[in-house]
């Protein structure tokens, strides 16, 4: 396992949407989205495997959440880590929308484009 010698940084990259975490000056995971309005969706998240283990993917989902609240926007949790992280930090619970089946199906048709 590779030690970092910065601290991360999160940032949005609005093209590819998503959020990356950098370490080091390199990517090392991402969370993906997609915007339904005010609605910001989120349905995969993933951290470089050689750095597991340094709590990377709650730093940057936390921050992300973070960025969606700023933006004015809604969480929807299609992903199960974000998911999973708020169930934990209630502090989002105000702006998060449940996952719906009609959200769903409007997710796998933006995705297959």
């Amino acid at each position: 396992m590779t030690q970092p010698t910065a601290a991360p940084t999160v940032q949005r990259v609005e093209p590819k949407h998503r959020y990356e975490i950098l370490v080091d000056g390199r990517t090392a995971g991402l969370t993906a989205y997609r915007d339904r309005d005010e609605q910001r969706v989120f349905y995969h998240t993933e951290i470089d495997n050689a750095l597991a283990g340094q709590r990377l993917a709650s730093i940057l989902v936390q921050q992300a959440l973070s960025d969606v609240r700023t933006s004015g926007k809604r969480i929807v949790p299609v992903c199960p880590y974000v998911a999973k992280f708020l169930t934990k930090h209630d502090e989002f619970a105000d702006i998060t929308d449940p996952v719906t089946p009609e959200l769903l199906k409007w997710l796998d048709t933006v995705l297959q484009h």
